[in-house]
């Protein structure tokens, strides 16, 4: 009842019953009227269907802050050599600031890949490097002399470090943009500084 296909049809079989009334349709009067509602039901738009309900990247970024506290609960459980619990608070420090609420999460917002990166690296590739050290470390105590699962955890962490630091730095880069942006509209607006 409610379809744009039925709201046309009936608003152009209106037209039909006047057309009647006017006596212009004469003994075909019925046949106008369905055909004009035919009419008008055919060259109604079709009906779209609602678009998905995503959550927008601020929502993406709460759940992501929430899954980074529960991943900073199991890393203080882990046993690490001094040098790697150094690169891997280097880390979450990095991943903190990135994920504070402040501006870079106003920046974030309009960066969905870069919500991807902080996703990827806190829900799949740290939680993954750490429990591979610790999976490994109990293999070598088992089989020693093999190569040092901290020296991969190291590597690890150092590639993650980067990743983070390059999303930083293209936020940086934006915010930077931004400023100079801001400078030649006002130059060009006629105040020079």
């Amino acid at each position: 009842m409610e379809s744009r296909k039925n709201i046309a049809g009936s608003a152009c079989g209106l037209v039909g019953l006047v057309l009647t009334f006017a006596g212009v349709a004469g003994a075909h009067r019925p046949v106008v009227v369905a055909g004009l509602y035919g009419a008008g039901a055919l060259i109604a738009p079709p009906e779209r269907p609602a678009l998905p309900d995503f959550p927008d990247p601020s929502a993406q970024l709460d759940e992501v802050r929430d899954d980074f506290e529960k991943l900073r609960g199991y890393l203080t459980d882990v046993e690490l050599s001094a040098a790697a619990a150094t690169r891997l608070r280097g880390l979450t420090d990095l991943l903190a600031a990135l994920l504070d609420r402040g501006w870079a999460a106003e920046l974030l917002t309009h960066d969905p890949e870069g919500v991807h990166v902080l996703s990827r690296i806190v829900r799949r590739d740290l939680p993954e490097t750490v429990d591979g050290f610790v999976r490994t470390r109990w293999w070598t105590r088992m089989a020693p002399g093999s190569e040092s699962p901290e020296l991969h955890l190291e590597r690890q962490l150092g590639l993650l470090t980067e990743d983070a630091e390059r999303l930083a730095a293209g936020l940086r880069e934006a915010e930077a943009r931004r400023q100079e942006s801001h400078t030649r509209y006002l130059e060009e607006r006629g105040g020079t500084v």
